[in-house]
């Protein structure tokens, strides 16, 4: 019976140790993310180049543009990473940039699906300029001016309504 007191003791030692070792693994997890976040505002704060995943498309296709020095057309900036040219490509690179462009990061829309660097100086052009329809788009053509207006055809007669069906006869013998 005394044996069984004191490993009963031992065991409930260890698992006091493993609490207090919890507690500390808890805290000192608390400690490490409250330290990344300040990282995360600095870097906010810093205003400076954001860092790109290295490996990343996105980072190939700035590695891309400065080799160029100029900007690049996603087609070209495709090919430039080994990578397939079909539309599909070229949505998913096309959106990842443009969240850097629509963010004013790294990255600049001189012209349709063209993208350049803001390190090199590459603009982007205002929405207005290469966006929305070309110059007296939408009015009458110089045909439709000329030409007198087509003729109206008659609106068809109506129809005349179907007689109306007499009501079926009931039996005076049905019990309902």
């Amino acid at each position: 019976m005394e044996e069984r007191r004191k490993i009963e003791e031992r065991l409930h030692k260890k698992e006091q140790e493993i609490a207090n070792l919890e507690d500390r693994l808890r805290t000192a997890r608390v400690y490490v993310q409250a330290l990344q976040d300040i990282l995360k505002m600095l870097d906010a704060d810093d205003g400076g180049d954001k860092v790109l995943k290295a490996g990343s498309a996105v980072a190939k296709a700035r590695d891309a543009i400065l080799k160029a020095g100029k900007p690049l057309h996603v087609t070209t900036i495709l090919e430039s990473l080994g990578r397939d040219a079909s539309r599909e490509g070229r949505s998913s690179l096309t959106s990842s940039l443009a969240a850097y462009v629509r963010r004013g990061e790294i990255f600049t829309r001189p012209a349709p699906n063209t993208f350049g660097l803001s390190d090199l100086g590459h603009k982007t052009t205002e929405a207005g300029e290469e966006d929305g329809p070309p110059e007296g788009f939408g009015g009458t053509s110089p045909m439709e001016r000329e030409s007198p207006p087509p003729p109206r055809m008659p609106s068809p007669q109506p129809r005349p309504a179907a007689p109306a069906k007499p009501p079926p006869k009931q039996d005076d013998d049905a019990p309902f």
